[in-house]
């Protein structure tokens, strides 16, 4: 059973992984078994918006791009809030429109987060990556549908150890995103915080992967 690792910037070409590998617009997709794509916060250019998402849209009819993203908010850059609005809400529309789940970047914005995909009425699977919020944050975006991504801050914070295992054990995910650190390290401790074999912590995560991501057979 693989090591599903939801979202990363570099393949670890190892057999029993599966990596989701972020690629950008103006990135080849080339080199990724699988991928998601999208328009970052951080990466947005108005004068390259148009032709970013169409990129993504011939993107999302491929069977191994399995997602939208990494797309969403951020309200400690300099880019306005109202253009990153703009673009987050027209990349959730096309993951709708293509039935794709969406991996999102977010901070200090769960609230719009959660508005947008309320007021759109957004029903595919939406995941916060890289969670490293508090325990009510948590449960306020599990009760708006949200799904959550550990990594980084699993490792580095054990703070968090306490939200982890406060999340079901169907709504949660694990990544490596930009660390060091393979995604077995990530696994061992999401283990251990959770009381169960790692053999377990796979058959749960694979079990979410198929729920969210529907994987061809």
């Amino acid at each position: 059973m693989a090591y599903i690792n939801l979202h990363t910037h570099h393949s670890s070409n190892e057999e029993d992984v599966l990596d989701i590998v972020n690629i950008y617009p103006d990135e080849s997709e080339a080199s990724a078994k699988f991928y998601s794509t999208g328009i970052h916060p951080w990466h947005i250019n108005p004068e390259n918006l148009e032709k970013e998402l169409n990129i993504i849209e011939n993107r999302m009819g491929q069977a191994n791009c399995l997602a939208l993203g990494e797309c969403g908010l951020d309200k400690r850059i300099e880019t306005p809030l109202s253009l990153q609005l703009e673009v987050f809400e027209k990349q959730l529309l096309m993951a709708e429109k293509y039935q794709k789940p969406v991996i999102v970047h977010c901070v200090a914005a769960f609230g719009e987060a959660i508005e947008i995909r309320k007021r759109l009425k957004i029903s595919v699977p939406t995941i916060i990556h890289g969670f490293s919020k508090n325990i009510e944050i948590a449960k306020q975006l599990l009760d708006h549908g949200f799904y959550l991504s550990f990594g980084k801050y699993l490792l580095r914070n054990p703070e968090l150890e306490s939200v982890f295992t406060s999340v079901p054990d169907n709504k949660f995910f694990l990544e490596t995103d930009t660390i060091e650190e393979g995604i077995r390290e990530v696994y061992s401790l999401a283990a251990k915080y959770r009381k169960i074999s790692e053999s377990e912590l796979k058959d749960i995560v694979n079990t979410n992967f198929k729920t969210v991501f529907k994987p061809q057979k």
